[in-house]
């Protein structure tokens, strides 16, 4: 199978929502990247859904983003930080008081070689 490139060569235009639809030799090259066998129907489906996907896309670029700032995130978050306060661990005897096999202070488990 050839490389998208070579089957539309707008692919490598960038990321510009220039081209206007996508092909189903397109979808059909996606599907086996993927290994998936898709039907004819199905790659009828898809590429619709594809181009109303891109479609959507083309709204987006048509936003007007002048003099907005690029955000990670739509909410204000911060991460919460706590102070690392030392505090005294469990005794032996409380952490092992559920284990199923123990020896001695240990956990014991079986030989893995």
């Amino acid at each position: 199978m050839k490389p998208l490139r070579e089957l539309n060569p707008s692919y490598v235009e960038g990321c510009t929502m220039k081209r206007r639809r996508l092909s189903k030799k397109e979808v059909e090259h996606t599907a086996w990247l993927a290994h998936i066998e898709l039907s004819e129907k199905e790659k009828a489906l898809f590429t619709s859904q594809f181009n109303d996907i891109l479609n959507y896309f083309k709204k987006i670029d048509a936003v007007e983003t002048e003099g907005i700032q690029p955000t990670y995130h739509v909410l204000d978050i911060e991460n919460v930080y706590r102070e690392d306060e030392a505090s005294p661990s469990l005794p032996p005897e409380e952490a092992l008081k559920n284990a199923p096999k123990k020896e001695k202070q240990f956990l014991k488990a079986p030989k893995i070689v």
